[in-house]
């Protein structure tokens, strides 16, 4: 089989084994606003109703805010936990939870100051509102801590390949949220506060899940302990106030485009618009999903300095990522009629069809959102700062209001929804451009879309990347390892000690690790010249399985048992284990 066919397979199992947590972690937020939105309604009335839209703009800034750090720190992280730097992974993990403690708990006490002396004031003059605003803020503001901060936790539960936790934090989250809205806000009657208290205690059901497993002692991250260091602030804000940056313009561009709806469609634009908002808001959940996995996998592949696996991942995400979003859209827009009845069902009413062309046109565009956010999260994670603030600036503001105003006149609503596909055609045209620029000529492949500086990574002179399936594969990698090495001037008894100490481990992981389960598993193995250094890198999908740990190799007595490993452990320079998005990372320096 083709080496780089079995890279992309090892990248493509780990892609979708970790991309329904991210979609169940987005949706958290969607389903329970609308499980607020539905006691609201239904059991304490407009006011609360009420109350929930003039807090959701909080909601929003916290997510942003909280967005700055996720992205930023796991960038970080996945990049020091490539380059086997665990001091420095350690220290990413502890100042970030250091400082979004400090914000979320500030955030909780001039929330509650606030609703206390009424400064609410000056977002609504009316007394019946604001008295039930207040008493939701200081529900509301018990749950910020474990908001901000269980959100970081969940991603860094990813990197652990503790995806499992997360997602059953998040479901006993949506349960709570459930369970004591019913109580609070139907049996006792606590009206918005009860229904605020009730998201806040969830939260801390969320939080505290996850929390259970750093205080067992199995992470690899600490709560306790790691230098807390301003460097690592700096970073992990730098690489994550791009998403802040394009959500900055994005609430620039709604200002604008519902001046432009008001004004040239009047408020049945914005009742179907809101109708189309409140379906696709969830739907969008899966593109941003997406570039979530992604985000995570090019980190650790960038700390890796591994250009394959770096291309591989962005082929992955297009390419089988496209076709799903396709027919999600192509879904949607067959479904346009039903999903308008679950809002209007008088098709003499004009917003009836408005809404139903608006379920036609705007899915058309999800395609391109999945290629614009890939790029943009390799923008991201790579340090690209011109296409960040490019995409930045043409997805979140430019284009869109741009396309709106030309169109809107004309086509109404339908304009608006165009306007979407335009600005994804645009975008794409941007990244088409850059790199037909970068590389003086037109762009034919993934790589080259990339812009992929040349001096990354080692070059395929100096490395070989092979894939082991088999028992009889190992034996010829060793083969291929020591003729590489002969081929380099290195000496013959490194060049053995190289092949001899690959071809132990491997075995180890064939025999040991292929059997563990019934699933289909491979080997993915890197050897580089570093200078005069031999660096092995050996990559599987198996069980957690970290040699280091094994009891043979720090008992003496018995020599026969783990006697490879411990060779291994007593000849090579170095030898780092690390178990990285649930794939073992061997690297062995010689």
């Amino acid at each position: 089989m083709n080496e780089q066919t079995t890279n992309t397979k090892l990248i493509a199992h780990l892609f979708f084994r970790l991309l329904p947590l991210q979609i169940l972690l987005a949706l958290v937020s969607a389903v329970n606003g609308i499980v607020s939105s539905l006691f609201a309604s239904n059991y304490v009335g407009a006011e609360a109703m009420a109350a929930i839209g003039l807090f959701s703009p909080v909601i929003r800034l916290l997510g942003t805010v909280s967005t700055v750090f996720v992205a930023g720190s796991q960038i970080a992280c996945g990049r020091y936990m490539g380059a086997n730097q665990v001091e420095r992974t350690q220290s990413v993990f502890f100042t970030d939870l250091v400082i979004t403690t400090a914000i979320s708990l500030l955030t909780s006490a001039v929330l509650v100051l606030g609703a206390a002396t009424d400064l609410t004031r000056i977002i609504t003059s009316d007394g019946a509102v604001r008295a039930v605003l207040n008493r939701y803020i200081i529900g509301q503001a018990i749950g910020i801590p474990p908001l901000i901060i269980g959100q970081q936790l969940s991603a860094f539960l990813s990197l652990e390949n503790r995806s499992r936790r997360a997602t059953i934090a998040s479901l006993c989250y949506i349960a709570a949220n459930v369970v004591l809205s019913w109580l609070f806000v139907v049996v006792l009657r606590m009206d918005a506060l009860g229904l605020a208290l009730a998201t806040s205690l969830g939260l801390w059901v969320f939080l505290l899940v996850q929390l259970q497993f750093y205080f067992s002692g199995k992470s690899v991250l600490k709560l306790s302990g790691g230098p807390m260091r301003v460097k690592d602030a700096t970073e992990i804000v730098k690489r994550g106030y791009t998403g802040a940056l394009n959500n900055g313009y994005q609430t620039l561009r709604y200002f604008i485009i519902n001046g432009l709806i008001l004004t040239h469609i009047g408020s049945l634009g914005m009742t179907a618009s809101a109708a189309v908002d409140s379906v696709m808001n969830i739907f969008w959940v899966i593109p941003t999903a997406i570039m979530t996995v992604t985000r995570m996998l090019m980190s650790v592949n960038i700390g890796e300095e591994d250009r394959q696996s770096l291309v591989d991942t962005m082929r992955v995400s297009l390419y089988r990522c496209l076709p799903m979003m396709a027919c999600v859209s192509l879904g949607l827009i067959l479904m346009a009629v039903p999903l308008t009845r679950l809002f209007f069902r008088d098709p003499a009413d004009p917003v009836y069809q408005m809404t139903i062309d608006a379920f036609r046109l705007f899915p058309i565009c999800m395609p391109l959102s999945v290629i614009l956010l890939q790029f943009s999260c390799y923008a991201q994670t790579s340090g690209n700062q011109f296409m960040i603030h490019l995409l930045s600036l043409l997805d979140g503001l430019l284009c869109m209001v741009i396309f709106t105003a030309l169109l809107i006149p004309r086509f109404g609503m339908n304009g608006f929804y165009a306007a979407y596909t335009c600005n994804g055609i645009i975008c794409l045209v941007a990244i088409i451009s850059y790199a037909w620029i970068r590389h003086k000529k037109f762009p034919r492949n993934v790589e080259q879309l990339m812009v992929i500086p040349d001096d990354f990574g080692v070059g395929p002179e100096n490395r070989i990347d092979i894939s082991v399936r088999s028992i009889d594969d190992v034996v010829k990698v060793s083969d291929q390892v020591m003729q590489f090495c002969k081929g380099k001037g290195i000496p013959i008894s490194r060049a053995y000690m190289a092949a001899l100490f690959l071809e132990e481990m491997a075995v180890n992981v064939v025999e040991h690790g292929f059997k563990a389960d019934r699933k289909s598993h491979s080997v993915d193995i890197r050897v580089v010249l570093d200078h005069d250094d031999i660096i092995l890198r050996i990559k599987d999908d198996c069980i957690p399985f970290n040699p280091a740990e094994l009891q043979e190799i720090h008992d003496p007595k018995d020599r026969l048992r783990g006697a490879g490993i411990r060779m291994v452990y007593k000849g090579a320079k170095d030898v780092k284990y690390q178990n990285i998005l649930g794939l073992n990372v061997l690297t062995i320096r010689i």
